[in-house]
C-alpha cells in the first residue's frame, strides 16, 4: 500500500447545466442493474415533497433527480446518502439482504450504493447490526463518484482481493493493491475509484457496526 497525498485524479466531466459535481451520470442504473429510482420517487411522494425541494435540500438539480428516479442516471454514493437522508429513506431499505446466517454465493444480496461502474453484494444477512460486509466489483474508472461522503459507523475496512483502488479519507490519498488493507474511520468524509484503465477491482468492505 502506497500513501501519497497528491494522488492525481481527473477533472470530473462536467457539461453547462449539469449542477453538483457529486452527480455521475450513466446510460442506465449502476449496481449490476439494481433499480432504486421507484422506490426513491415512493418515499419522495409520501412526504409531499416536490423535486424542487428535494433539489434544494440535497443541492441536486431537479432534471437530475427526474433522471435517478427514472432509472437513467447512476447518483454518486454522497448524492444517493444526501438523496436518502431528504426523503426520509433509510438507505438500507433500497435492497433485500440474505434471511439466513448463512450467505452463499447463490443468494448474496446485489445493492445498488450508489457511484459508478460499480456493482456491489451485501455479504451480511438480514438484521445482522455488528457488522455490515461488502462486496464490490468496481469497472476501470469507477468509483464512489464526486464528492466526499462519511457513513454512520465507527470503522471502516477494506482489503483488496484484485487490482487497484484510490481511497482518499479525511484528506489523505492511499493507492491500494492487491492483498493490501485500510482501516479509518467511518465517519471521516472520504471517496475511492479504481484507477486502472483495464483491470477490475474486486474489494471487500467491512463496517463496524452496520450503519443500516
Amino acid at each position: 500500500m502506497k500513501r501519497d497525498s497528491g494522488v492525481d485524479r481527473p477533472a470530473p466531466n462536467r457539461s453547462a447545466g449539469e449542477g453538483s459535481p457529486r452527480e455521475v451520470r450513466a446510460a442506465g442504473p449502476n449496481g449490476g442493474g439494481i433499480r432504486i429510482g421507484q422506490r426513491l420517487r415512493a418515499a419522495r411522494q409520501q412526504r409531499s415533497l416536490s423535486l424542487e425541494q428535494v433539489a434544494r435540500l440535497t443541492g441536486l438539480t431537479k432534471g437530475f433527480l427526474s433522471q435517478v428516479e427514472r432509472d437513467l442516471a447512476s447518483p454518486s454514493v454522497a448524492s444517493l446518502l444526501a438523496i436518502c437522508d431528504a426523503v426520509g429513506l433509510p438507505i438500507g431499505a433500497l435492497f433485500q439482504p440474505a434471511q439466513t446466517d448463512l450467505v452463499t454465493a447463490e443468494n448474496r444480496a446485489p445493492i445498488n450504493f450508489g457511484g459508478d461502474r460499480v456493482t456491489e453484494f451485501l455479504l451480511t444477512p438480514s438484521g445482522e447490526r455488528r457488522l455490515q460486509v461488502i462486496e464490490s466489483h468496481i469497472e476501470p474508472g469507477g468509483g464512489s463518484g464526486d464528492g466526499l461522503y462519511s457513513l454512520p459507523a465507527d470503522a471502516e475496512f477494506v482489503h483488496v482481493l484484485a487490482g487497484r483502488l484510490e481511497i482518499e479519507v479525511d484528506g489523505t490519498h492511499y493507492r491500494l493493491t492487491a492483498g493490501d488493507s485500510l482501516t479509518f474511520s467511518a465517519r471521516a468524509p472520504h471517496c475511492w475509484r479504481n484507477p486502472s484503465p483495464h483491470e477490475v477491482a474486486h474489494v471487500i468492505w467491512v463496517l463496524v457496526p452496520s450503519p443500516w
